[in-house]
Protein backbone atom coordinates (compact mmCIF):
# COMPACT_ATOMS: atom_id res chain seq x y z
CA UNK A 1 0.00 0.00 0.00
CA UNK A 2 2.73 2.60 0.76
CA UNK A 3 3.88 2.08 -3.29
CA UNK A 4 0.55 3.79 -4.13
CA UNK A 5 1.37 6.23 -1.34
CA UNK A 6 4.54 6.85 -2.78
CA UNK A 7 2.78 7.35 -6.41
CA UNK A 8 0.28 9.45 -4.90
CA UNK A 9 2.95 11.79 -3.60
CA UNK A 10 5.08 12.10 -6.11
CA UNK A 11 2.87 12.79 -8.47
CA UNK A 12 1.69 15.98 -6.20
CA UNK A 13 5.00 17.39 -5.79
CA UNK A 14 6.21 16.64 -9.31
CA UNK A 15 2.87 19.04 -9.88
CA UNK A 16 3.99 21.81 -8.07
CA UNK A 17 2.52 20.77 -4.42
CA UNK A 18 4.63 21.92 -1.25
CA UNK A 19 3.42 19.38 1.05
CA UNK A 20 1.30 16.59 0.36
CA UNK A 21 -0.15 13.70 2.41
CA UNK A 22 -2.47 10.61 1.56
CA UNK A 23 -3.90 7.60 3.16
CA UNK A 24 -5.24 4.07 1.83
CA UNK A 25 -8.53 2.89 3.87
CA UNK A 26 -9.29 -0.85 4.04
CA UNK A 27 -13.12 -0.75 6.09
CA UNK A 28 -15.14 -3.67 6.83
CA UNK A 29 -18.12 -3.46 8.83
CA UNK A 30 -20.75 -6.57 9.88
CA UNK A 31 -24.20 -5.31 11.48
CA UNK A 32 -26.74 -7.53 12.80
CA UNK A 33 -30.28 -6.85 13.86
CA UNK A 34 -33.03 -8.29 15.58
CA UNK A 35 -36.57 -7.81 16.13
CA UNK A 36 -39.01 -9.19 17.97
CA UNK A 37 -37.64 -12.53 17.65
CA UNK A 38 -36.74 -12.75 14.66
CA UNK A 39 -33.41 -11.66 12.51
CA UNK A 40 -34.51 -8.23 10.88
CA UNK A 41 -31.07 -7.70 9.06
CA UNK A 42 -27.50 -8.61 8.19
CA UNK A 43 -25.45 -6.27 6.63
CA UNK A 44 -21.51 -7.26 5.59
CA UNK A 45 -19.63 -4.22 3.81
CA UNK A 46 -16.17 -3.14 2.77
CA UNK A 47 -14.82 -0.09 1.28
CA UNK A 48 -11.27 0.62 -0.31
CA UNK A 49 -9.50 3.29 -1.56
CA UNK A 50 -7.26 5.96 -1.56
CA UNK A 51 -7.16 9.87 -1.10
CA UNK A 52 -4.39 12.82 -1.84
CA UNK A 53 -4.85 16.39 -0.19
CA UNK A 54 -2.12 18.35 -1.30
CA UNK A 55 -1.48 21.96 -0.37
CA UNK A 56 -0.46 24.54 -3.75
CA UNK A 57 0.65 27.73 -2.36
CA UNK A 58 -1.92 28.63 0.48
CA UNK A 59 -4.47 26.88 -1.07
CA UNK A 60 -5.34 22.90 -0.33
CA UNK A 61 -7.12 20.41 -2.39
CA UNK A 62 -8.35 17.11 -2.15
CA UNK A 63 -9.26 14.27 -4.02
CA UNK A 64 -9.56 10.22 -3.81
CA UNK A 65 -10.22 7.26 -5.67
CA UNK A 66 -11.72 3.69 -5.47
CA UNK A 67 -9.09 2.37 -7.87
CA UNK A 68 -5.78 0.89 -6.57
CA UNK A 69 -3.81 1.62 -9.92
CA UNK A 70 -1.40 3.68 -10.88
CA UNK A 71 -3.26 5.81 -13.83
CA UNK A 72 -6.09 6.08 -11.44
CA UNK A 73 -4.08 7.28 -8.61
CA UNK A 74 -1.63 9.97 -10.89
CA UNK A 75 -5.08 10.95 -11.73
CA UNK A 76 -6.69 11.74 -8.50
CA UNK A 77 -3.42 13.03 -7.47
CA UNK A 78 -3.35 16.17 -10.89
CA UNK A 79 -7.56 16.38 -9.66
CA UNK A 80 -6.42 17.50 -6.06
CA UNK A 81 -3.77 19.87 -7.78
CA UNK A 82 -5.67 21.30 -9.97
CA UNK A 83 -8.55 22.23 -6.98
CA UNK A 84 -5.20 23.59 -4.80
CA UNK A 85 -4.58 26.20 -7.31
CA UNK A 86 -7.93 26.97 -8.13
CA UNK A 87 -8.19 27.34 -3.84
CA UNK A 88 -4.71 29.74 -3.57
CA UNK A 89 -6.08 32.11 -6.26
CA UNK A 90 -8.66 32.74 -4.03
CA UNK A 91 -6.75 32.30 -0.47
CA UNK A 92 -6.73 35.33 1.66
CA UNK A 93 -5.33 33.07 5.02
CA UNK A 94 -1.26 31.85 4.94
CA UNK A 95 -0.86 28.58 5.92
CA UNK A 96 1.24 27.56 8.11
CA UNK A 97 1.52 23.67 9.06
CA UNK A 98 4.16 24.28 11.67
CA UNK A 99 6.95 21.94 12.18
CA UNK A 100 7.23 18.68 10.09
CA UNK A 101 5.72 15.62 10.89
CA UNK A 102 7.61 12.49 10.33
CA UNK A 103 6.08 9.61 12.43
CA UNK A 104 6.74 6.04 11.70
CA UNK A 105 5.32 3.24 13.38
CA UNK A 106 2.20 0.24 13.49
CA UNK A 107 -0.34 0.49 15.69
CA UNK A 108 -3.38 -2.29 16.45
CA UNK A 109 -6.24 -1.31 18.26
CA UNK A 110 -5.87 -4.05 21.62
CA UNK A 111 -8.51 -7.02 21.05
CA UNK A 112 -8.57 -10.42 22.99
CA UNK A 113 -10.84 -12.02 20.40
CA UNK A 114 -12.28 -10.62 17.03
CA UNK A 115 -14.98 -9.76 16.71
CA UNK A 116 -15.11 -11.15 13.02
CA UNK A 117 -14.21 -14.65 14.10
CA UNK A 118 -17.38 -14.86 15.98
CA UNK A 119 -19.43 -17.26 14.18
CA UNK A 120 -23.05 -15.51 13.26
CA UNK A 121 -24.83 -18.47 15.13
CA UNK A 122 -23.72 -17.34 18.25
CA UNK A 123 -23.82 -13.56 18.15
CA UNK A 124 -27.77 -14.43 16.81
CA UNK A 125 -28.14 -16.98 19.92
CA UNK A 126 -27.24 -14.26 21.92
CA UNK A 127 -29.92 -11.46 21.11
CA UNK A 128 -32.55 -13.65 20.62
CA UNK A 129 -31.88 -15.13 23.90
CA UNK A 130 -32.12 -11.23 25.59
CA UNK A 131 -35.20 -11.20 22.97
CA UNK A 132 -36.98 -13.88 24.77
CA UNK A 133 -36.36 -12.46 28.15
CA UNK A 134 -37.75 -9.02 27.20
CA UNK A 135 -40.98 -10.88 25.70
CA UNK A 136 -41.93 -11.77 28.93
CA UNK A 137 -42.93 -8.21 29.60
CA UNK A 138 -46.67 -8.14 27.84
CA UNK A 139 -46.36 -4.01 27.59
CA UNK A 140 -43.36 -4.32 25.26
CA UNK A 141 -44.37 -4.18 21.72
CA UNK A 142 -41.00 -3.99 20.26
CA UNK A 143 -38.38 -5.66 21.14
CA UNK A 144 -35.04 -4.58 19.60
CA UNK A 145 -31.32 -6.44 19.48
CA UNK A 146 -28.18 -4.70 17.49
CA UNK A 147 -24.48 -6.19 17.37
CA UNK A 148 -22.21 -4.25 15.00
CA UNK A 149 -18.45 -4.87 14.39
CA UNK A 150 -16.00 -2.71 12.69
CA UNK A 151 -12.07 -2.78 11.67
CA UNK A 152 -9.99 -0.08 9.61
CA UNK A 153 -6.70 -0.85 8.44
CA UNK A 154 -5.25 2.61 7.22
CA UNK A 155 -2.13 3.28 5.39
CA UNK A 156 -0.70 7.32 5.83
CA UNK A 157 2.44 8.87 4.40
CA UNK A 158 3.25 12.48 3.87
CA UNK A 159 5.88 14.42 1.76
CA UNK A 160 7.60 15.19 4.90
CA UNK A 161 8.60 11.53 5.54
CA UNK A 162 6.07 10.21 7.91
CA UNK A 163 4.79 6.65 7.20
CA UNK A 164 2.12 5.18 9.86
CA UNK A 165 0.29 1.83 9.44
CA UNK A 166 -2.88 1.37 12.05
CA UNK A 167 -5.57 -1.47 12.59
CA UNK A 168 -8.18 -0.11 14.21
CA UNK A 169 -11.20 -2.29 15.83
CA UNK A 170 -14.62 -1.80 17.38
CA UNK A 171 -16.86 -4.03 18.69
CA UNK A 172 -21.03 -2.75 19.82
CA UNK A 173 -24.64 -3.04 20.17
CA UNK A 174 -27.34 -3.40 22.62
CA UNK A 175 -30.79 -3.64 23.17
CA UNK A 176 -34.15 -1.97 23.13
CA UNK A 177 -37.21 -2.23 24.71
CA UNK A 178 -40.40 -0.09 23.80
CA UNK A 179 -43.46 -0.51 25.82
CA UNK A 180 -47.05 0.69 25.00
CA UNK A 181 -49.74 1.31 27.40
CA UNK A 182 -53.12 3.45 26.87
CA UNK A 183 -51.68 5.42 24.61
CA UNK A 184 -48.30 6.00 26.28
CA UNK A 185 -45.10 4.94 24.34
CA UNK A 186 -41.75 4.65 26.45
CA UNK A 187 -38.53 2.85 25.45
CA UNK A 188 -35.11 1.75 27.58
CA UNK A 189 -32.32 0.84 26.17
CA UNK A 190 -28.95 -1.18 27.29
CA UNK A 191 -26.14 -0.20 27.50
CA UNK A 192 -26.63 3.11 25.88
CA UNK A 193 -29.22 5.34 24.16
CA UNK A 194 -31.06 4.02 21.04
CA UNK A 195 -29.87 0.75 22.30
CA UNK A 196 -26.30 0.82 20.53
CA UNK A 197 -23.08 1.26 22.56
CA UNK A 198 -19.78 1.04 21.02
CA UNK A 199 -15.97 0.66 22.02
CA UNK A 200 -12.55 -0.01 21.09
CA UNK A 201 -11.98 -4.00 21.35
CA UNK A 202 -12.80 -6.82 20.58
CA UNK A 203 -16.03 -9.54 21.17
CA UNK A 204 -14.55 -9.54 25.03
CA UNK A 205 -16.61 -5.62 24.82
CA UNK A 206 -19.94 -7.51 24.18
CA UNK A 207 -19.02 -10.59 27.03
CA UNK A 208 -18.82 -7.76 29.58
CA UNK A 209 -22.00 -5.94 28.99
CA UNK A 210 -23.52 -9.19 29.28
CA UNK A 211 -27.16 -8.20 27.43
CA UNK A 212 -29.07 -11.16 28.34
CA UNK A 213 -28.54 -10.16 32.15
CA UNK A 214 -30.21 -6.79 31.71
CA UNK A 215 -33.12 -7.65 28.95
CA UNK A 216 -35.66 -8.08 31.83
CA UNK A 217 -34.84 -5.16 33.42
CA UNK A 218 -35.30 -2.99 30.56
CA UNK A 219 -38.31 -4.34 29.74
CA UNK A 220 -39.65 -3.75 33.30
CA UNK A 221 -38.36 -0.20 33.38
CA UNK A 222 -39.74 0.36 29.74
CA UNK A 223 -43.57 -0.72 31.01
CA UNK A 224 -43.21 0.83 34.16
CA UNK A 225 -42.72 4.31 32.42
CA UNK A 226 -45.82 4.08 30.54
CA UNK A 227 -47.73 4.80 33.78
CA UNK A 228 -44.74 6.65 35.72
CA UNK A 229 -45.22 9.85 37.25
CA UNK A 230 -44.01 12.48 34.87
CA UNK A 231 -41.18 14.78 35.77
CA UNK A 232 -41.75 17.36 37.90
CA UNK A 233 -40.98 21.32 37.05
CA UNK A 234 -38.38 23.77 37.82
CA UNK A 235 -35.34 24.24 39.19
CA UNK A 236 -33.43 21.50 41.10
CA UNK A 237 -30.70 19.27 41.62
CA UNK A 238 -29.73 16.89 38.97
CA UNK A 239 -27.41 14.03 38.61
CA UNK A 240 -26.87 12.41 35.27
CA UNK A 241 -25.94 9.07 34.80
CA UNK A 242 -22.39 8.19 32.83
CA UNK A 243 -24.41 7.51 29.72
CA UNK A 244 -26.27 10.73 29.79
CA UNK A 245 -23.54 12.85 30.72
CA UNK A 246 -20.75 11.39 27.70
CA UNK A 247 -23.21 13.01 24.98
CA UNK A 248 -23.28 16.54 27.23
CA UNK A 249 -19.81 16.11 27.22
CA UNK A 250 -20.07 15.45 23.41
CA UNK A 251 -22.37 18.38 22.44
CA UNK A 252 -21.20 20.90 25.70
CA UNK A 253 -17.57 20.17 25.60
CA UNK A 254 -16.34 18.78 22.83
CA UNK A 255 -17.74 20.49 20.10
CA UNK A 256 -17.25 24.15 21.17
CA UNK A 257 -13.03 23.07 21.41
CA UNK A 258 -13.03 22.35 17.91
CA UNK A 259 -10.52 25.12 16.54
CA UNK A 260 -12.20 25.27 13.22
CA UNK A 261 -15.25 25.71 14.75
CA UNK A 262 -13.79 28.67 16.71
CA UNK A 263 -11.75 30.25 13.33
CA UNK A 264 -15.05 29.93 11.71
CA UNK A 265 -13.57 27.56 8.77
CA UNK A 266 -16.11 25.01 9.67
CA UNK A 267 -19.65 25.45 10.99
CA UNK A 268 -21.87 22.35 9.81
CA UNK A 269 -24.24 20.94 12.19
CA UNK A 270 -24.88 23.77 14.77
CA UNK A 271 -21.40 24.97 14.43
CA UNK A 272 -19.20 27.67 15.65
CA UNK A 273 -17.99 28.22 19.28
CA UNK A 274 -18.53 31.05 21.79
CA UNK A 275 -14.84 29.85 23.05
CA UNK A 276 -13.09 32.11 21.61
CA UNK A 277 -9.39 32.74 21.69
CA UNK A 278 -9.11 35.32 24.25
CA UNK A 279 -11.18 32.95 26.89
CA UNK A 280 -8.13 30.51 26.15
CA UNK A 281 -6.24 29.99 29.83
CA UNK A 282 -8.84 32.70 31.78
CA UNK A 283 -12.14 31.89 31.09
CA UNK A 284 -14.58 30.44 34.17
CA UNK A 285 -16.05 27.37 32.30
CA UNK A 286 -16.91 24.99 35.00
CA UNK A 287 -16.51 24.58 38.84
CA UNK A 288 -13.50 24.04 40.41
CA UNK A 289 -14.40 20.03 40.38
CA UNK A 290 -14.26 19.69 36.30
CA UNK A 291 -11.39 18.46 34.58
CA UNK A 292 -11.36 17.88 31.05
CA UNK A 293 -8.81 15.85 28.46
CA UNK A 294 -9.04 15.04 25.16
CA UNK A 295 -7.15 11.90 25.07
CA UNK A 296 -6.82 9.89 22.07
CA UNK A 297 -4.71 7.46 24.24
CA UNK A 298 -7.50 6.07 26.53
CA UNK A 299 -8.15 2.22 26.74
CA UNK A 300 -11.34 1.36 25.04
CA UNK A 301 -12.02 4.61 22.93
CA UNK A 302 -13.38 5.54 19.75
CA UNK A 303 -11.15 8.59 19.65
CA UNK A 304 -8.03 5.86 20.26
CA UNK A 305 -5.46 5.61 17.91
CA UNK A 306 -1.67 5.84 17.12
CA UNK A 307 -1.46 8.69 14.84
CA UNK A 308 -4.19 11.49 13.50
CA UNK A 309 -4.80 11.64 9.91
CA UNK A 310 -1.96 14.27 9.78
CA UNK A 311 0.40 11.85 10.95
CA UNK A 312 0.56 13.76 14.15
CA UNK A 313 0.89 11.13 17.36
CA UNK A 314 -1.89 10.47 19.75
CA UNK A 315 -1.51 12.71 22.78
CA UNK A 316 -3.77 13.57 25.88
CA UNK A 317 -4.61 17.53 26.25
CA UNK A 318 -5.85 19.02 29.06
CA UNK A 319 -9.43 21.05 27.69
CA UNK A 320 -10.34 22.28 31.44
CA UNK A 321 -8.48 22.27 34.17
CA UNK A 322 -10.24 23.42 37.69
CA UNK A 323 -13.11 24.82 35.75
CA UNK A 324 -10.57 26.41 33.80
CA UNK A 325 -10.62 26.60 29.46
CA UNK A 326 -7.17 25.45 29.08
CA UNK A 327 -6.83 23.99 25.63
CA UNK A 328 -8.81 22.78 22.20
CA UNK A 329 -8.68 20.21 19.51
CA UNK A 330 -6.24 21.02 17.23
CA UNK A 331 -5.08 20.36 13.53
CA UNK A 332 -1.57 21.67 11.92
CA UNK A 333 -3.16 24.45 10.30
CA UNK A 334 -5.10 25.92 13.00
CA UNK A 335 -2.60 24.85 16.09
CA UNK A 336 -0.15 27.05 13.92
CA UNK A 337 -2.20 30.34 14.21
CA UNK A 338 -1.95 30.09 17.93
CA UNK A 339 2.00 29.24 17.94
CA UNK A 340 1.26 25.74 19.21
CA UNK A 341 2.15 22.04 18.01
CA UNK A 342 -0.83 19.98 16.81
CA UNK A 343 -2.56 18.26 19.48
CA UNK A 344 -3.43 15.19 16.82
CA UNK A 345 -7.46 15.80 16.19
CA UNK A 346 -7.75 15.89 12.67
CA UNK A 347 -9.46 12.80 11.14
CA UNK A 348 -11.33 11.76 8.40
CA UNK A 349 -14.46 9.46 8.29
CA UNK A 350 -13.23 7.30 5.23
CA UNK A 351 -10.79 7.34 2.39
CA UNK A 352 -13.12 9.74 0.26
CA UNK A 353 -12.93 12.46 3.14
CA UNK A 354 -10.50 15.00 4.01
CA UNK A 355 -9.36 15.20 7.71
CA UNK A 356 -11.28 17.68 10.12
CA UNK A 357 -10.64 18.56 13.08
CA UNK A 358 -12.76 15.73 15.08
CA UNK A 359 -12.73 14.86 18.83
CA UNK A 360 -10.53 11.90 19.92
CA UNK A 361 -11.61 11.31 23.50
CA UNK A 362 -13.24 13.67 25.92
CA UNK A 363 -12.99 12.93 29.36
CA UNK A 364 -14.58 14.29 32.70
CA UNK A 365 -11.95 12.73 35.02
CA UNK A 366 -13.48 10.89 37.91
CA UNK A 367 -13.97 12.50 41.45
CA UNK A 368 -13.76 11.61 44.93
CA UNK A 369 -17.61 10.62 45.39
CA UNK A 370 -19.26 7.29 45.43
CA UNK A 371 -22.50 7.27 43.31
CA UNK A 372 -24.56 6.28 46.67
CA UNK A 373 -23.33 9.27 48.55
CA UNK A 374 -24.03 11.91 45.90
CA UNK A 375 -27.44 10.42 46.31
CA UNK A 376 -27.21 10.58 50.03
CA UNK A 377 -26.15 13.93 50.06
CA UNK A 378 -29.02 15.18 47.47
CA UNK A 379 -32.01 16.39 49.79
CA UNK A 380 -34.40 16.87 46.86
CA UNK A 381 -33.88 16.27 43.02
CA UNK A 382 -33.71 14.34 40.04
CA UNK A 383 -31.58 11.42 38.53
CA UNK A 384 -31.78 11.60 35.00
CA UNK A 385 -30.43 8.50 32.66
CA UNK A 386 -29.98 7.72 28.76
CA UNK A 387 -30.67 10.32 26.07
CA UNK A 388 -34.10 10.21 24.51
CA UNK A 389 -33.67 13.70 22.69
CA UNK A 390 -31.29 16.50 22.54
CA UNK A 391 -30.64 20.39 21.14
CA UNK A 392 -28.46 23.14 20.84
CA UNK A 393 -27.57 26.03 19.30
CA UNK A 394 -24.90 27.06 16.80
CA UNK A 395 -22.74 28.47 19.24
CA UNK A 396 -23.20 25.50 21.68
CA UNK A 397 -23.95 28.12 24.86
CA UNK A 398 -27.95 26.89 25.27
CA UNK A 399 -28.96 23.34 25.07
CA UNK A 400 -31.87 21.24 26.15
CA UNK A 401 -31.68 17.49 26.76
CA UNK A 402 -34.59 14.93 27.41
CA UNK A 403 -33.91 11.74 28.83
CA UNK A 404 -35.77 8.16 28.68
CA UNK A 405 -35.57 7.63 32.38
CA UNK A 406 -35.52 9.40 35.78
CA UNK A 407 -36.15 8.88 39.91
CA UNK A 408 -37.41 11.55 42.22
CA UNK A 409 -34.45 11.90 44.72
CA UNK A 410 -36.01 12.97 48.52
CA UNK A 411 -33.49 12.52 51.19
CA UNK A 412 -31.06 11.09 49.44
CA UNK A 413 -33.29 8.10 48.17
CA UNK A 414 -34.95 7.97 45.12
CA UNK A 415 -38.64 7.79 46.07
CA UNK A 416 -40.19 7.46 42.39
CA UNK A 417 -39.95 6.74 38.88
CA UNK A 418 -40.30 9.55 36.26
CA UNK A 419 -41.25 10.03 32.57
CA UNK A 420 -40.17 12.22 30.03
CA UNK A 421 -37.81 14.24 31.93
CA UNK A 422 -36.00 17.26 29.97
CA UNK A 423 -33.00 19.42 31.47
CA UNK A 424 -32.31 22.54 29.60
CA UNK A 425 -29.24 25.39 30.02
CA UNK A 426 -26.43 27.37 29.36
CA UNK A 427 -23.39 25.53 28.81
CA UNK A 428 -21.05 27.58 31.47
CA UNK A 429 -23.59 28.30 33.99
CA UNK A 430 -23.94 24.51 33.76
CA UNK A 431 -20.67 23.67 34.27
CA UNK A 432 -20.18 25.66 37.11
CA UNK A 433 -22.91 24.25 39.16
CA UNK A 434 -21.04 20.76 39.52
CA UNK A 435 -20.11 20.04 42.41
CA UNK A 436 -19.88 16.31 42.54
CA UNK A 437 -18.33 13.82 40.36
CA UNK A 438 -18.46 10.43 40.72
CA UNK A 439 -15.43 7.89 41.32
CA UNK A 440 -12.78 5.74 39.15
CA UNK A 441 -15.63 3.02 40.37
CA UNK A 442 -18.62 4.36 38.79
CA UNK A 443 -16.22 6.05 35.17
CA UNK A 444 -16.41 4.39 32.36
CA UNK A 445 -15.82 4.77 28.90
CA UNK A 446 -18.92 5.44 26.64
CA UNK A 447 -18.66 5.60 22.96
CA UNK A 448 -20.71 8.16 19.92
CA UNK A 449 -21.09 6.44 16.95
CA UNK A 450 -23.48 9.66 14.95
CA UNK A 451 -21.19 12.71 15.53
CA UNK A 452 -21.78 14.66 12.21
CA UNK A 453 -19.45 17.37 10.78
CA UNK A 454 -18.45 19.11 7.47
CA UNK A 455 -19.43 19.21 3.93
CA UNK A 456 -20.18 16.90 2.46
CA UNK A 457 -21.24 15.31 5.82
CA UNK A 458 -19.04 13.14 7.69
CA UNK A 459 -20.10 10.87 10.58
CA UNK A 460 -17.43 10.29 12.93
CA UNK A 461 -16.71 7.46 16.13
CA UNK A 462 -15.94 9.44 19.27
CA UNK A 463 -15.57 8.75 22.51
CA UNK A 464 -16.43 10.20 26.01
CA UNK A 465 -15.26 9.07 29.59
CA UNK A 466 -17.69 10.01 32.24
CA UNK A 467 -19.34 9.10 35.63
CA UNK A 468 -22.37 10.33 37.13
CA UNK A 469 -21.97 13.87 38.19
CA UNK A 470 -24.12 16.41 40.06
CA UNK A 471 -25.79 19.98 39.30
CA UNK A 472 -27.22 22.55 41.03
CA UNK A 473 -30.21 24.82 40.00
CA UNK A 474 -31.02 23.07 36.34
CA UNK A 475 -33.94 23.82 35.07
CA UNK A 476 -36.22 20.86 34.86
CA UNK A 477 -40.06 20.22 33.27
CA UNK A 478 -41.93 17.21 31.26
CA UNK A 479 -41.92 17.23 28.09
CA UNK A 480 -45.19 18.11 26.27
Amino acid sequence: MFDWLSLALDTAERLGARYADARVVHVRTQTLRTRNGLVQALDEAETLGLGVRVLVGHGWGFAATPHLNPHAVQQAAARAISLAVAANALATTPVDLGPPVTSRGMYRTPVQQDPFAVPLTQKIDLLLAADALMAREPRVRVRLGLLTARREHKWFANSEGARTEQVLVETGGGLSAIAVHEGEIQRRSYPASLGRAQNAGGWEIIRGWDLPGHAARIAFEAAALTTAAPCPQGEMTVILGGDQLALQIHESCGHPVELDRVFGSEAMYAGTSFLTPDKLGRFRYGSEVVHIVADATAPGGLGTFGWDDEGVPAQRTPLVEAGVFVGYLTSRETAARLGQPSNGSMRASSWDRQPLVRMTNINLLPGPWDLEDILADTDHGVFLETNRSWSIDDKRYNFQFGTEIGWEIRRGQRVRLLRNCIYTGITPQFWRSCDAVANERYWRMWGTTRCGKGQPSQIMHTGHGAAPARFRGVQVYPAP
